[in-house]
């Protein structure tokens, strides 16, 4: 008997994270049983069936900049994968169960390093979908600093006065019962950044099992708009995060 992350990443030649990750979202099969715990013990002789992940739908395209519709549960970096072929790679990345655009950009392309720049100068405008616990009457900016610890794969952040800078600009949207629905603009991009910042001011964000969310299908987080180097691309929010 073995761990079924463990045998699933040796057939499939992936690595242990890839193996969790595709067993956590319930596409793999062993034996004709799906697997529901990537720590399960099962035997060695085990026969794996992977549903394949299907590829993303095209918000924009140019020879330099691919703007994707990143669904939830599904990591950045397999969106990559899709095109690593055609020379794009990634210039930013999204958590895990966080919906919405995220741009991948011509390798070796005088756009990827001005995009980079960008980045790192923070003028590229990020603007999310949220719904979060409790009511937020006013906008307002959480300047809070942030550290992030990595272990085995798993990262979290925490408010730390000795942290990275991170500012959360909140706009409130519309009020829904006891919950919040918000437009957040980013100017910093930390490790779970608006996550946190929402949680220390007592209203964490609808499906955040790590900071404190109420339980609910998934994080309803959504990467509504980028704007980067005079390109503008929106995507939809889902129909939870509707106004």
């Amino acid at each position: 008997m073995q761990k079924a992350y463990k045998l699933l990443a040796q057939a499939k030649n992936i690595s242990h994270n890839h193996a969790k990750m595709l067993i956590d979202k319930g596409l793999v099969r062993a034996n004709g049983v799906r697997l529901k715990l990537a720590r399960e013990e099962i035997a060695l002789d085990s026969r794996f069936e992977v549903q394949e992940i299907a590829k993303p739908q095209i918000l924009y395209q140019n020879k330099d900049l691919l703007a994707l519709e990143k669904p939830a549960f599904i990591e950045s970096y397999e969106l990559e994968s899709f095109y690593k072929n055609d020379g794009f790679v990634l210039l930013h990345r999204l958590d895990r169960e966080c919906s919405g655009v995220i741009l991948l950009a011509k390798e070796n392309s005088a756009f990827l390093e001005q995009a980079k720049v960008a980045f790192k100068k923070r003028q590229v405008y990020k603007e999310y979908r949220t719904l979060v616990s409790g009511i937020i009457p006013e906008a307002l900016t959480i300047t809070k600093p942030i550290t992030t610890h990595k272990k085995h794969g798993f990262a979290k952040s925490r408010i730390d006065k000795n942290g990275l800078e991170a500012i959360t600009h909140i706009e409130p949207l519309a009020i829904q019962g006891k919950k919040s629905l918000l437009k957040v603009v980013i100017p910093t991009g930390r490790t779970h950044q608006i996550r946190v910042h929402l949680s220390s001011i007592g209203h964490p964000i609808v499906g955040d099992k790590i900071y404190g969310g109420i339980d609910y299908k998934r994080l309803l987080l959504h990467a509504h708009r980028i704007e980067i180097l005079g390109h503008k691309i929106t995507s939809a929010p889902p129909k939870e995060l509707e106004l």
